[in-house]
Parts: C-alpha cells; sequence; structure tokens
C-alpha cells in the first residue's frame, strides 16, 4: 500500500487547511491511521491519530483545533487543522498501521509541508 499525502500549504495563523492521506488500497486492514510531524531541528511527533472502531487520539497542542477522520469507502485519512499557529509549522506526514499476527506493519506518506506565519 502507498499513501499519498497532499492538502499542505502556506497560511496566515488563525487559518485553516485539510491534510488527505489517499491510499493506493483499501485502507480497512489498518487498525491505526494517524499524522505526525516534524519541524526543522526536532523529533518526528504524533499529531493525531484514529482507530479502525473510530476512537481518536491527539496531541495535547493539538486539542480543539484539529480533527482527524478516515473514510475506509474512499481509502482516504483527512486531518482538518484550525486556528493554526506559527508552532504548527512542519512536514506532516501520514502514517498506517496493521498488525498481523505478532508482525506489525508500518507505512508513511511522503510528506506535505505546512507552513503558518505569524
Amino acid at each position: 500500500v502507498q499513501l499519498q499525502a497532499s492538502g499542505g500549504g502556506s497560511v496566515q495563523a488563525g487559518g485553516s487547511l485539510r491534510l488527505s492521506c489517499a491510499a493506493s488500497g483499501s485502507i480497512f486492514s489498518f487498525q491505526v491511521m494517524g499524522w505526525y510531524r516534524q519541524a526543522p531541528g526536532k523529533q518526528r511527533e504524533l499529531v493525531a491519530d484514529i482507530r479502525s472502531g473510530g476512537s481518536t487520539n491527539y496531541a495535547d497542542s493539538v486539542k480543539g483545533r484539529f480533527t482527524i477522520s478516515r473514510d475506509n469507502a474512499k481509502n482516504t485519512v483527512y486531518l482538518q487543522m484550525n486556528s493554526l499557529k506559527p508552532e504548527d509549522t512542519a512536514v506532516y506526514y501520514c502514517n498506517a498501521v496493521k498488525w498481523v499476527a505478532t508482525i506489525k506493519y508500518d507505512y508513511w506518506g511522503q510528506g506535505t509541508q505546512v507552513t503558518v506565519s505569524s
């Protein structure tokens, strides 16, 4: 499965963007799909993830501003980002994880740049 991230861009603080992560195959089998980000000079960090059952998890820094969702019919995961801040500037990566027995399969998209200016 290949993941294609899109939707990044440059916005002013307070603006919104919606990221999309389209999978080349079915995402139904992925137990967890998520978005990570990496700012220059920093480690990659989890932004949000969503389980196959629909439960979600968010980094404290984005709670109340970002919303993750998945559309299994379209094989796509979204990240709606509102009230963007300059500290949200990073390359955003989508991720998909599934376990088959005890083996973990981990897939990454290519990343999309988000730049928020003050």
